[in-house]
């Protein structure tokens, strides 16, 4: 799951209060459950008891945090909400039922891709590992030590990346080659940048553009450049010709064109969400799907940033991405514990729409 500075601030103000006015607690049983760790991997750099050091080597310091809740932002309760899906012309019919898949306990499950095969690939946080469902819910480890993998994107040319959300973040290429991108903006670590790297969405000339508070592009030689005015971003996803990126900003999507080199322009207000955005997909008509805090489910956009309609979930969802044969299928990550306790289940509902074929996400 994605996790941010703002949402890991909420949930401990959320469960510190009580403990806060009462006496140091016994010890626990030798039953309980183990502690949290204190530091990575399997841990988010904001929450690694390192990262204060490493933020006193930044050249370039982050703003200080503010802890203001951003809009419809709720922490996860666990417990299913009834749903009903009234259906989008040529996107989803009326009625259809999200069916769940698998379930994993812990912050493992996010930055769906889905395969040619019709599985899914998935990012395990937690787990440190990149897993791969398979169509017949087989499940297999395809990558570890990943350093608290988050999302993951494949390029058209197959080329699959990967951010990594742990201390010294940084983004990876794990196919063909198993290589470092980048991992430093402007001479200091990713950790400077102040945020959580967050999403990506890879283009066909080796390039990746990912969201970290901001938005950033990195080329095939590793160079780091951030684009934007006023971005507070997550879900990120390339228009199917690649002349249009699409990144969340609070509550809002912001389009931008891309130019030569993968160089960003024209920043636009492009459609409104009912929360915080999250994750982000697209179908083969360039329609775009996004999750948001604030309304559990999926909300559909035209090419215009018309709201198309909701696919409502019985959970909060994260990321989202089509898959399955013939890509007729959308996949969405719920959040199934209750914060802050994590868990995680993946969704699937029957889709008229077509996932775009020309790039897995």
């Amino acid at each position: 799951m994605k996790i941010n500075r703002l949402q890991m601030a909420v949930w401990l103000a959320l469960s510190m209060p009580v403990a806060m006015a009462q006496a140091p607690a016994p010890a626990a049983p030798a039953s309980a459950a183990p502690a949290a760790p204190t530091q990575g991997p399997g841990v988010q750099s904001a929450r690694d008891a390192r990262e204060p050091q490493v933020l006193a080597t930044c050249k370039h310091p982050p703003a200080p945090p503010t802890f203001k809740l951003p809009p419809g932002f709720t922490p996860p309760t666990g417990e299913p909400q009834e749903y009903s899906v009234a259906g989008i012309a040529g996107v989803v019919a009326g009625e259809e039922q999200w069916k769940k898949i698998w379930s994993v306990q812990g912050n493992n499950a996010d930055g769906l891709v889905g395969t040619d095969d019709g599985g899914l690939l998935i990012a395990q946080n937690s787990n440190s590992a990149v897993v791969k469902l398979d169509k017949d819910g087989n499940l297999a480890v395809l990558f570890k030590d990943t350093n608290t993998g988050g999302a993951l994107s494949m390029s058209k040319k197959g080329a699959l990346f990967i951010v990594q959300r742990g201390l010294y973040p940084s983004v990876w290429q794990l196919r063909p080659q198993r290589k470092l991108l980048a991992d430093k903006y402007q001479g200091d670590p990713l950790d400077c940048l102040g945020s959580v790297i967050n999403d990506l969405t890879a283009d066909s000339h080796g390039g990746v553009y990912f969201t970290d508070g901001g938005l950033y592009y990195v080329d095939a030689k590793g160079v780091i450049t951030k684009y934007g005015e006023d971005l507070s971003t997550n879900g990120i996803i390339l228009s199917p010709d690649e002349k249009t990126l699409y990144v969340t900003n609070k509550d809002t999507v912001v389009a931008f064109d891309v130019k030569s080199g993968g160089a960003l322009a024209h920043q636009r207000d492009f459609a409104k969400l009912p929360g915080a955005g999250d994750g982000a997909t697209i179908d083969a008509q360039g329609r775009l799907y996004v999750t948001a805090r604030g309304k559990d489910g999926v909300h559909v956009f035209s090419l215009k940033g018309e709201a198309l309609g909701d696919i409502p979930t019985p959970y909060p969802v994260i990321s989202v991405a089509f898959g399955g044969p013939g890509k007729k299928t959308l996949y969405a990550v719920a959040e199934t514990g209750k914060s802050p306790a994590q868990a995680a289940t993946i969704l699937a509902i029957p889709m008229i729409a077509t996932g775009y074929a020309g790039r897995a996400k």
